[in-house]
């Protein structure tokens, strides 16, 4: 029997999923609330008339691309990706990469703003005992996972460095995710490395590796712990936005005849 298992967060008010100035902003706006707008497309019409004198539920929402579980495009990263080609936006992502079998890397045992190294992916592939397939889809999960719905989420977890990014997209891999806020370290922790070395090059290292070869990241996935290493498939078709950097999704992991752990 197919069993899914959820892979996104909420679209909230109330819980610290971004950084102050990217918060989503959502209005509710509840059965009785909405007569009027209702009302205003039947000239002479009652509220009373209506059934319990209810009109529609419906919110309005103040987002960014990349509020909620979102699917970054190369475009987000730079304009140019593969030495050189225009970077493609969310509307131009093959829906082939959206839908693949898919293998879980586990670096919770890594401090929050830990550099993940090609090195550190190679060992997780070992102690796993899996070869990377082209187009199998990665994601990492880190410690961030257990910080969601703390206000110390925006801060949490390790990072993908750039070397441990290319490491898998040599191997043929072009979608990933982290349950993390972004797919580097933090940014209060590479500023302090910044500050330190004065080496811009460590700023959104792992993103800007889209540069050599074009990818998308998933980010603020959520539930990474229940998935097992692999045996399974997730889904996570972007929102068609033209020309933009990013579009919401509701990744799920897909079972086919395995319990979710």
């Amino acid at each position: 029997m197919r069993r899914l298992l959820d892979l996104s967060i909420y679209l909230e008010n109330d819980v610290v999923s971004d950084p102050a100035v990217f918060r989503p902003e959502i209005t509710y706006i509840d059965n009785q609330a909405s007569a009027p707008e209702l009302l205003a497309f039947f000239p002479g019409m009652e509220q009373s008339e209506l059934p319990d004198g209810e009109a529609w539920a419906i919110e309005r929402v103040h987002l960014t691309t990349h509020n909620g579980t979102h699917l970054d495009a190369p475009y987000h990263y730079a304009s140019t990706m593969n030495g050189g080609e225009r970077a493609m936006t969310i509307d131009e992502i093959p829906l082939e990469w959206c839908l693949q079998p898919a293998v879980k890397l586990d670096f919770r045992h890594f401090d929050d703003g830990y550099v993940v190294t090609a090195d550190d992916v190679d060992a997780e592939l070992a102690r796993i005992d899996h070869t990377l397939a082209p187009l199998e889809i990665v994601v990492i999960n880190t410690r961030a996972g257990e910080r969601y719905g703390h206000d110390d989420y925006v801060a949490s977890g390790c990072g993908m460095g750039r070397e441990a990014t290319l490491r898998l997209l040599e191997q043929g891999v072009r979608l990933t995710g982290t349950d993390a806020w972004s797919w580097d370290a933090p940014f209060i922790h590479t500023n302090r490395r910044y500050q330190e070395t004065r080496d811009a090059s460590i700023v959104w290292e792992g993103h800007k590796a889209g540069r050599d070869i074009g990818y998308c990241h998933l980010e603020k996935l959520h539930n990474l712990e229940q998935l097992p290493a692999d045996g399974f498939s997730i889904a996570c078709f972007p929102v068609k936005i033209r020309g933009a950097s990013a579009g919401w999704t509701r990744p799920v992991a897909i079972f086919a005849d395995a319990a979710v752990e």
